[in-house]
This record gives C-alpha cells, structure tokens and sequence, in this order.
C-alpha cells in the first residue's frame, strides 16, 4: 500500500530564489489509506439532476478530458420518473460511471417547522417513521433499476438500509454516500457513520488540514469533498489545496461543486436553464483542478476509470434475525 507522496508547493522555486522558503510537507501527515485498486483518488460532479443534466456532463466531461467516477443528484430518488432513473442508469453504465441518487423525505422539505428555525432543527433527518419508510422505498426503487448507490443524510436511515443490505434486500454491492449537510467534523463521528454502513462520507469544506489527518489516523472510510462548495455549503474554494487534501485525505472524492450559484433543489423544469449550464460549469471547474495538480506534479494515483468499490471497512455487528 502506497501513500500519496508530497506534491510541489505552489511558488516554491521562486520564492526560494528570493530567500522566502516554504514549509516542508510533514510525511508523518500523509494518508496511508488507498482505494482497493490502490488510487488514492477519483472524482465526483454533483447536483447532476436528471438525463438532460447528465447528458450535459457526459459531452462536456469528454470534451475538456474531464475523468468522472461518479455522478451524483440531489434532488432524491422521488423526483424522477422510473424512465428517467433507467436512463440515466443506462447512460453511466455505457461511461462506465457510478450514479448515486438522493434518498428521501428529508426534513428540509417536509412540514416540520424547526428546520426552518435559525437552529436548523433536525435538519435534513427523516422525522418519523414514515420518513424512514419512504427512504426504504426510495431505495428499493432505485436499486430495482439498476442504481447501486445512493446518498443518506440520516444516521437511522443509514443503519437500517445497511441491515437491508446485510440482509439480501438490497443488493450486496450497493454502496451508500453520506451527504454533505450531515458530515462528520471530528474523528470520533466519521468512524461511527462508517460502522453504521457508510461507504463514503461527504466532510464539510471548511475541515482544516490537520482534522482530515486526525480522521485519518481512525478510519479508511473513503472521503468526499467539495474543492468548490455550493454556497449553502460555505462557498469555499480550495482548489490550490487539491494536491494537499490528496495527501491527507486520501482515499478521497474530489468534488467538483459551483459556489455564487442559485439553489437548484427540489428540481424541475422550471430551473432547466441554470441547472445545465451550472452542470458545464462544474464539469469546467474540475479542468481547473485536474491542470492545478498536473501543474504541481500531483496528478498521479488516480484510480482507473470505473473503480467504485471502497474496499473491506468496519461495521456495527447487524443483529441475528435482520
């Protein structure tokens, strides 16, 4: 197992010339985790809402040689059509890409007040029951037509959909994502989301260096993060730190998001045109990236194009009888 090595620090060679010198890289801080194919990272362009959306990245992706591993939506399962959710199954399968679909009700959207409250309330957890009911058969739907991974923002969903796949009711290779408005901030949570079944978890952008080492040292659980953030998510832009996020975090998702951007959440016709061109516009965004770490000499250790799986990880014991 490899780890990422330390990439060239941006300006360095000049300022040294002028007696400036840059602070080393500590090896000590470096990830030892890779995905099972041995990369140490791949890529994600989100907020990818339905066929149309997709076939905009698909063109856009080939044109500016843009690697995509991962499509994911977030709007949820319940806002596509059966037709549209297979052809958008169809249309990855042909990439060789992995599309990931929202599950819900979430609480953002349904008659509860307290989100709506400055405390934020529960947030985007399924209240009640039947809010756990409809993320099951958000996934039974999905999974039906050939999605095999899907995004959780509820610790109780997450659970009960890892014993439904511990089970045989959803498929053995069904993966499960942890959205970014649920994210862990310190080691301790990270590693229980990924005992509750995670396969990868969503962190928030504004984690500083130094916590993603700090997770590091406690799990392997594959890591999602916004280089650029949506505005509700910060509006942060660590696009310099790309390399840096690499060799601490990996193995890691490299998201490619759109800050100064309308909101595009529940989505429908009504929002056709922001939604495609902001859908080329993050495709572009992850061209800035991918020249910035082929600038610093750390672009290498991508996984191969079609890996998904994230390898052995720890798990709750599911109860005998699930």
């Amino acid at each position: 197992m490899t780890s990422p090595s330390a990439p060239r620090r941006p300006g360095a060679d000049a300022l040294a010339r002028i007696g400036h010198p840059s602070p080393d890289p500590d090896p000590a801080d470096a990830s030892p985790h890779t995905f099972p194919d041995g990369g140490v990272w791949r890529t994600e362009i989100p907020s990818v809402e339905g066929p149309e959306a997709l076939a905009v990245v698909m063109k856009e992706s080939a044109r500016l040689d843009v690697p995509v591993h991962r499509i994911s939506q977030g709007s949820g399962v319940w806002m596509l059509t059966d037709a549209e959710i297979t052809e958008m199954v169809e249309s990855c399968a042909e990439r060789d890409v992995e599309l990931c679909l929202f599950t819900g009700p979430r609480g953002t959207w349904d008659i509860g007040a307290a989100t709506r409250t400055d405390s934020g309330g529960a947030g985007l957890r399924a209240r009640g029951h039947d809010a756990l009911a409809g993320c099951v058969e958000d996934a039974l739907r999905a999974t039906a037509l050939g999605v095999r991974c899907l995004l959780v923002a509820d610790e109780g969903v997450l659970w009960t959909l890892h014993r439904l796949r511990a089970s045989g009711t959803l498929p053995a290779d069904t993966t499960f994502k942890l959205s970014a408005l649920t994210g862990p901030v310190n080691p301790a949570s990270y590693a229980v989301y990924e005992r509750l079944g995670a396969d990868s978890l969503n962190v928030p952008s504004d984690l500083t260096l130094a916590h993603l080492t700090e997770i590091r040292r406690v799990s392997r659980a594959p890591m999602d993060m916004y280089v650029e953030a949506p505005d509700d998510l910060g509006g942060y832009i660590r696009m310099y730190e790309a390399a840096e996020l690499i060799r601490r975090g990996a193995p890691l998702y490299l998201k490619f998001g759109l800050s100064r951007s309308p909101g595009i959440y529940p989505y429908g016709a009504q929002l056709r045109d922001t939604t495609l061109a902001t859908a080329r516009e993050r495709v572009r965004r992850g061209r800035l990236v991918l020249d910035l770490l082929a600038r610093h000499g750390a672009d290498g250790g991508m996984s191969p194009l079609g890996s998904r799986l994230p390898g052995d990880l720890r798990r709750f014991s599911v109860p005998e009888g699930d």
